[in-house]
């Protein structure tokens, strides 16, 4: 849970109005989770959300994915982190093959963790390409 706190009474995004004794928790999971930031289909697996009709990235509005905060408070390892993820992603993916177990299950259950986890993991056979 993340809390935060005015320091005088202020105006949200959404409207409401929240004076300097409030305390604002919010949740990252049930953000991630919630119909109303991310519509009726947001407890379905599905990757394909974020790629557009041409095959970019859909970008969303940062408070929808308050991982690395917001606004003037954005994490600053926040663009290295993509930069990070993308090189370690794209050099497996260049350097192997990776492939879902058959016996896997089709289901993707997320266990309720501080962090997040699949419930029964994804089980994947890697094997080195050849070149």
């Amino acid at each position: 849970m993340e809390r935060k706190k005015p320091i005088k009474a202020d105006i949200l995004p959404s409207g409401h109005v929240v004076d300097s004794n409030t305390n604002i928790v919010f949740s990252f999971y049930g953000m991630g989770r919630s119909e109303e930031i991310w519509g009726k289909d947001c407890l379905e697996f599905k990757p394909e959300r974020w790629i557009n009709e041409k095959g970019g990235i859909v970008h969303v509005p940062s408070y929808k994915f308050i991982s690395f905060n917001a606004g003037a408070r954005t994490c600053l390892g926040k663009d290295m982190s993509f930069i990070q993820i993308k090189i370690v992603t794209s050099a497996i993916l260049q350097n192997y093959r990776v492939r879902i177990v058959k016996d896997h299950s089709d289901e993707v259950t997320p266990s309720l963790s501080i962090i997040l986890l699949m419930k029964h993991g994804l089980k994947v056979k890697i094997t080195k390409r050849q070149v």
